[in-house]
């Protein structure tokens, strides 16, 4: 009698520390999204990419808002790797090596992205660097400044990529794990199949960025909802341990 009550005392406290991990998961993942959507505001009423002129005037009077952003970005990816390792955790009993997998894409798309926010912080030393603004013209400077913003933003393209990936192994260990409605999991692997859509559509038809606006709220329902369902209800772990 005693050993029963033992394991199920020690079930108990497993499927509460689970509870706390898919709950302090969506949270991470709410942040992340709250941080990204912040640095995209910012930049775009900084970047005017078709007005060299235009946005380097942006960037040199607010000099701050830039450092900002950019900051906002690097610690929205950090945040965005966490939570990625708290699903790991979480999801890792339904199947290792997919939970495994998701982590690593989602790293290299945290790697292309970094990598991106770097690139397009090297507008800003041209344009209000001195020493670097020595020897060339105010033009050349914002051609510059352009060149380089337009490199990091493809390098989001790219990140894109990986980002659409990772989702669906998440969405189908979600779909398999039983401590979310499956609608959850089918969300999350349309919105990988969104994303990759949005990867051609900038790639090789970059004039028809309207193709993919309808794309726009599957992919913002499947991660804002799926990160909410997390916060609210958390994970039940008893579901969890009768999934194969």
């Amino acid at each position: 009698m005693n050993t029963r009550m033992t394991i199920e005392s020690a079930v108990n406290q497993q499927d509460a520390s689970l509870d706390k991990l898919a709950r302090r998961a969506g949270a991470v993942y709410l942040a992340y999204i709250v941080f990204i959507a912040s640095t995209g505001i910012m930049q775009s009423h900084q970047v005017v990419w078709s007005d060299l002129a235009a946005t380097a005037h942006n960037i040199q009077q607010s000099v701050m808002l830039f450092r900002v952003a950019f900051v906002t970005e690097i610690v929205a990816t950090m945040l965005f790797l966490c939570a990625t390792w708290s699903y790991y955790v979480l999801l890792k009993p339904v199947g290792k090596n997919l939970a495994l997998l998701l982590v690593l894409l989602n790293l290299a798309g945290v790697a292309v992205e970094c990598a991106s926010a770097i690139t397009r912080f090297g507008a800003l030393k041209c344009l209000t660097d001195a020493d670097l603004m020595h020897g060339f013209t105010a033009d050349q400077m914002q051609i510059l400044a352009m060149l380089l913003l337009r490199v990091g933003g493809m390098g989001m393209i790219v990140a894109n990529l990986f980002y659409g990936a990772w989702l669906f192994p998440f969405g189908w260990l979600v779909y398999k794990s039983g401590f979310i409605p499956r609608f959850w999991g089918v969300l999350l692997i349309a919105d990988c199949f969104c994303l990759w859509i949005c990867f051609v559509q900038m790639c090789l038809f970059p004039a028809y960025e309207k193709w993919t606006y309808p794309l726009f709220p599957i992919m913002f329902v499947a991660e804002v909802g799926t990160a909410l369902w997390l916060v609210i209800k958390g994970a039940n772990g008893k579901v969890l341990h009768s999934t194969p």
